[in-house]
């Protein structure tokens, strides 16, 4: 991504801050007069779900007239109400629902994932969703060394699930999990158990701060009367718990082998790290949508598409009736 005049002065600032030093550009002079004079502001470039839902919370219903240091557009804020009212959030009125709404605004994490830990202690596996929010909430636990690529694959095999990513980054986190209580290592900064990550080529920093997450998401439970409980492995409860709270990313697959995500119509395909990458199951559930060479959707899981209209139906009815 190009960096704006700003932030080039600001690294070139760096070089020489405790002792003389060079800034290499990896752009001409020419280049670097051609780029922005300041970054655009992140709350321009970002979802804007989490930052209005905030607002709600606070009382404050005129989003739009709301008085933001850098204003973004109103197409953005209208498409996060939209989204949010999808999700269940907001009222017909516009309004926190209750107890949704409210309970979705007390949560740290993006409303979408709010939702899924909430909505999963109706299927009683609260438990795995916390842990699989903690899991999308930090960079990539597997890591393929050059040189060890079959040895990183065969050790991936161990927590594979055949049903997706998400049940696969579950089996990572209850194994350490395992381990840290075994070992006791879980609450020593820096070491929990890297042995382990080692041999299981997964990045331990990654994997210790996402068991920080799942405790720190955890603690709000209580206070809303929820409680963390375990499905022992019904996955099949918990793909359904998938649809009902990720339902907004779903593809299903088209004649020629590709997937068409059926909130946009986008065509994506199944990245190649994924489980299910080369199996073209009917549909799927994601959570990233990534784009080099193609439009590929990352943490996949496969899920009956006859679970649409009936977890999802506020949604989907229309939408597959067109």
């Amino acid at each position: 991504m190009p960096v704006s005049k700003a932030q080039a002065l600001q690294r070139s600032g760096r070089a020489g801050r405790e002792r003389p030093g060079k800034c290499f550009r990896l752009y001409t002079e020419d280049t670097f007069y051609k780029l922005e004079d300041a970054s655009i502001p992140e709350i321009k470039r970002c979802n804007l779900a989490s930052v209005v839902l905030q607002l709600k919370a606070l009382g404050i219903d005129d989003i739009l007239g709301f008085d933001f240091m850098d204003k973004p557009s109103s197409t953005a804020i209208r498409k996060s109400l939209e989204h949010l009212y999808i999700l269940g959030a907001l009222t017909d009125e516009g309004k926190l629902s209750d107890p949704l709404g409210f309970q979705m605004s007390r949560f740290p994490v993006e409303p979408l994932y709010a939702k899924a830990v909430i909505i999963s202690c109706e299927y009683k596996c609260s438990a795995e969703m916390l842990g699989l929010v903690a899991m999308l909430s930090v960079e990539s636990i597997f890591y393929q060394p050059r040189g060890k690529l079959e040895e990183a694959k065969a050790a991936k095999q161990r927590f594979l699930c055949a049903d997706g990513d998400h049940i696969t980054l579950v089996n990572v986190l209850h194994a350490y999990v395992s381990e840290v209580e075994k070992t006791g290592n879980g609450h020593v900064p820096g070491k929990g158990n890297s042995r382990w990550c080692k041999e299981n080529f997964i990045n331990g920093r990654s994997l210790r701060r996402a068991l920080y997450i799942y405790r720190q998401i955890e603690r709000y439970l209580p206070g809303m009367g929820l409680s963390t409980v375990s499905c022992v492995e019904e996955w099949m409860q918990f793909r359904r718990c998938l649809t009902a709270a990720f339902f907004l990313n779903t593809a299903r697959r088209q004649p020629d082998g590709s997937y068409r995500a059926m909130s946009s119509g986008q065509t994506v395909f199944v990245h190649p790290s994924s489980v299910l990458f080369g199996k073209k199951p009917d549909c799927l559930i994601y959570n990233e949508l990534v784009c080099t060479t193609r439009h590929y959707i990352r943490n996949v899981t496969r899920i009956d598409s006859a679970w649409l209209p009936e977890l999802a139906s506020q949604y989907f009815v229309t939408k597959l009736a067109a």
